[in-house]
């Protein structure tokens, strides 16, 4: 088993000398230009793995896991104007909107997986350690932790299986970066939670104890808040992500103003 943690994409954004000048070449500005250039050095490096496997002659019995910890990044930092690096998703790293959350996860089952192939089952980083457990053979399988995850194999052999629908839960209780307040609430950043749930997603700004509703089957880019429209579906998604962050023992931020804990979302006024 090997764990690579890439270290870019990341900031600082500092060009990658090999491929940058093809992207000042095509027009992009200084920023865009080294964040691109970044991003084909990682594509390079993993490359280079995969070639190297295949030179070991192990390549067709090595399963690889490809993901992103977070959405590309957007609110600082970037070339252009915010909300358009990862669109049609809103926002990007950091925010619980779909910019934030959202992002490809590949995985190259020699003989098992189709290349090219699509597969819409919603995941989270906690399904790998159960997957990876599987993939070991390992079976009644004692850990001291819950596991939160799912395994995916079934998922993986045949795209069409539908995993169990759960809570997919992003708890973000801090202050991440500066922005001012009014750019937090477009960005969705600092002191947020959110529920992914089927179809829908749940978020709740702690600072003012507001909830959103959006459809993601039919907007994906969470222009269209529904909590006021849809009250009952609000109510039960609320109650499923307090339910699961106090389960959790999920932290939440002290309000300057009471010196009390900011309430759970289950606790809080649908308005």
């Amino acid at each position: 088993y090997l764990n690579l943690a890439h270290y870019a994409v990341h900031v600082p954004l500092m060009a990658d000398k090999r491929f940058v000048q093809r992207y000042y070449d095509a027009g992009l500005d200084s920023a865009e230009a080294k964040y691109a250039s970044m991003i084909e050095g990682m594509d390079k490096s993993l490359g280079d793995i995969m070639n190297f496997l295949t030179t070991k002659g192990v390549a067709e019995n090595t399963i690889i896991i490809f993901m992103s910890d977070n959405g590309g990044l957007d609110a600082h930092g970037r070339g252009g104007p915010v909300n358009t690096h990862n669109y049609p998703f809103r926002s990007g790293k950091g925010s619980v909107y779909e910019g934030g959350i959202r992002e490809p996860m590949l995985v190259k089952w020699p003989g098992v997986t189709k290349p090219q192939s699509i597969n819409t089952n919603p995941v989270i980083i906690d399904d790998f350690f159960p997957t990876i457990l599987d993939w070991a053979g390992i079976s009644n399988k004692k850990t001291i932790q819950k596991l939160d995850g799912l395994s995916l194999i079934p998922t993986l052999k045949n795209p069409a299986v539908k995993l169990t629908e759960r809570p997919l839960v992003f708890h973000y209780p801090k202050k991440w970066t500066n922005e001012k307040e009014k750019d937090e609430r477009l960005l969705g950043i600092n002191y947020y939670s959110a529920l992914r749930y089927g179809q829908w997603k749940l978020i709740y700004r702690m600072r003012s104890q507001e909830l959103e509703l959006y459809d993601l089957s039919k907007d994906i880019s969470e222009k269209n808040n529904l909590a006021a429209a849809n009250p009952a579906e609000t109510k039960k998604l609320a109650g499923i992500l307090g339910k699961t962050l106090k389960e959790r023992g999920a932290q939440m931020p002290v309000a300057s103003s009471t010196s009390k804990p900011v309430p759970f979302p289950d606790e809080v006024t649908i308005r």
